[in-house]
C-alpha cells in the first residue's frame, strides 16, 4: 500500500504540474493500446515509439521499405517518387497510406512488420526456444528428470499431453500431439507476453479476432481435411429417421453448419475472453485521470490508489485466465480432431 500510495502522490504531482488541460478520451485510448500499430509503445510515453520497419508496394507495383519513425508523427515522407503518411483521421486513420499527386490517398500493398507480428515472431521464437532447450536436456542427459524452468515445462507437457490428448485421442494422440502442444504454448506465450507492460510485451496479440481466427483456422483445416469417411457420412447422411434427411435435408444442413460453428467458437471464445481481461485492465487505470479531470487532483490520487490495487489483482487473475484459455483452446481442438476420427463398428455376426 506504500508503494501504492506513492504512485497516487506522483500521479497527483503530474495532474496538478499540468493544470488538467489535457481532456481524457477514454475510448480513443482503449482502442489505442488495444489495436495494432507501426510502433512499439516505450511505458510512460505516449509520444516516444520503437520504430518498426515499414514494407509497402506503392501505386505502380514498386517497392518501398523505411522506418516507421518517418511517418508515425502524422508527418509525410517523401521516399523515392512517393509520399506516404498515416492519417490520424479519416477512412484510413491508424494505416499507413500513400499521398498521390492530386492529394487523395490510395491504401497501397502493406506487409509492414507491425507491433502484433512483430510480437507473433517473438512469441514462436520463445515457443522454439523452449522446445529446442528441453529436447537438448533429454538428449544429453537421457531420461532423468529436469528442474527448473524445464521441469516446469516437463510438467505441463505431461498434463497436457498425457492427461488431456492422450485419453481423448488414443492411439491418434502422437499424430496430432505435436500440433496440439504446438498450439498451447504458442498461445500460452501471447497470452502472457502480452500481460507485460515493456518489450517484447504488451501487443494485445490473443485479444486480436485475426490472430484468433488463424489459429481457429488451422483446427479447422485439420479436422476436416483428415476426417474418416464415417465423419463425413454422419455430416451428409446422419443415422436419424429417413424424413429428416429426404426430401429436406434438413439434419445434414444442420450438421454441415456445426463445421463452421466449431472454429468460430474457437475463435471468440479466445479473442472475447482475452480482449475483455485487457480492456478491464486499461478501464481501471483510466478512472484515475476521468475522476481527476472531474473532481480534482486529490481524488484522482485517492482514485489511484484503488484502481492501481484492483489493477494488480486483475492482472493475476488474467495470468490464471491466460493457462486456461490456452487449456480450452487446446481441449476443443482435442475434442474437434478426434470426432473427426471415429471409425464405423463393425456390425456382428449373428448366426
Amino acid at each position: 500500500m506504500v508503494i501504492l500510495a506513492l504512485m497516487a502522490w506522483g500521479y497527483a504531482q503530474s495532474m496538478q504540474h499540468h493544470g488538467h488541460e489535457t481532456k481524457v478520451n477514454p475510448k480513443e485510448t482503449i482502442f489505442e493500446h488495444l489495436g495494432d500499430t507501426y510502433g512499439w509503445e516505450v511505458p510512460f510515453s505516449h509520444t516516444k515509439k520503437i520504430p518498426l520497419p515499414i514494407i509497402a508496394f506503392a501505386q505502380g507495383g514498386k517497392l518501398h521499405c523505411f522506418m516507421s519513425s518517418r511517418v508515425t508523427g502524422g508527418e509525410t515522407y517523401q521516399d523515392g517518387d512517393a509520399t506516404f503518411m498515416i492519417p490520424h483521421e479519416g477512412d484510413y486513420k491508424g494505416k499507413l497510406v500513400q499521398v498521390l499527386d492530386d492529394g487523395t490517398q490510395y491504401r497501397p500493398w502493406d506487409f509492414s512488420i507491425t507491433k502484433n507480428a512483430l510480437g507473433i515472431f517473438i512469441a514462436a521464437v520463445l515457443v522454439i526456444l523452449m522446445a529446442m532447450s528441453l529436447r537438448k536436456w533429454y538428449k544429453r542427459e537421457g531420461m532423468k528428470g529436469p528442474r527448473g524452468v524445464k521441469g516446469m515445462l516437463e510438467l505441463v507437457i505431461e498434463f497436457v499431453y498425457t492427461d488431456t490428448i492422450k485419453p481423448i485421442m488414443g492411439k491418434e494422440a502422437p499424430k496430432y500431439g505435436p500440433y496440439l502442444l504446438t498450439a498451447f504454448f504458442f498461445i500460452l506465450t501471447m497470452n502472457l507476453l502480452g500481460l507485460i507492460v515493456i518489450f517484447p510485451g504488451g501487443a494485445n496479440l490473443t485479444g486480436n479476432l485475426a490472430v484468433t481466427m488463424v489459429l481457429a483456422l488451422a483446427t479447422f483445416l485439420i479436422t476436416n481435411l483428415t476426417g474418416t469417411k464415417h465423419y463425413w457420412k454422419d455430416i451428409f447422411w446422419p443415422d436419424v429417421p429417413i424424413a429428416l434427411k429426404c426430401p429436406v435435408p434438413m439434419m445434414p444442413l444442420i450438421e454441415f453448419l456445426g463445421i463452421l460453428t466449431k472454429p468460430l467458437a474457437l475463435m471468440v471464445r479466445l479473442f472475447a475472453n482475452m480482449l475483455g481481461g485487457h480492456m478491464v485492465v486499461i478501464v481501471l487505470i483510466l478512472l484515475i485521470m476521468v475522476f481527476a479531470q472531474m473532481f480534482g487532483t486529490a481524488v484522482g490520487a485517492g482514485t489511484a490508489v484503488i484502481s492501481v490495487a484492483l489493477s494488480l489483482f486483475m492482472l493475476v487473475l488474467d495470468t490464471l485466465i491466460s493457462f486456461i484459455q490456452a487449456f480450452v483452446f487446446t481441449l476443443l481442438s482435442t475434442i474437434f480432431i478426434s470426432m473427426a476420427h471415429i471409425h464405423e463398428e463393425p456390425k456382428a455376426v449373428t448366426e
